[in-house]
């Protein structure tokens, strides 16, 4: 489909979670991050984003990429994925300890 000249957020999201779920963490970033910047609000994009770090052993990329998933997610009103990026952000603070 990118190929063909489709690129949209739901498309690389799509892509990005496929590549994360078969063990492809750098292609499933790239494909997040893209996600993210056609739709900065995509809470659920930011979120998987930050997985696909937290996988590259990138901690605090993955942390601000929360952090922006907050905001959207607060934008957007998603309540769970408000509650579960809270809860990945606190496992991050807790190893800092």
């Amino acid at each position: 489909m990118l190929d063909a000249g489709r690129d949209d957020a739901l498309l690389r999201f799509g892509l990005g979670n496929a590549c994360l779920q078969a063990g492809d963490a750098e292609a499933a970033a790239g494909h997040l991050s893209a996600a993210t910047r056609h739709d900065p609000d995509y809470s659920a994009a930011w979120k998987l984003l930050g997985k696909a770090l937290l996988a590259l052993g990138r901690e605090g990329d993955a942390e601000a990429a929360w952090r922006a998933g907050l905001d959207a997610a607060t934008r957007r009103g998603d309540v769970q994925s408000t509650k579960e990026m809270t809860v990945f952000l606190r496992r991050i603070e807790r190893r800092r300890r």
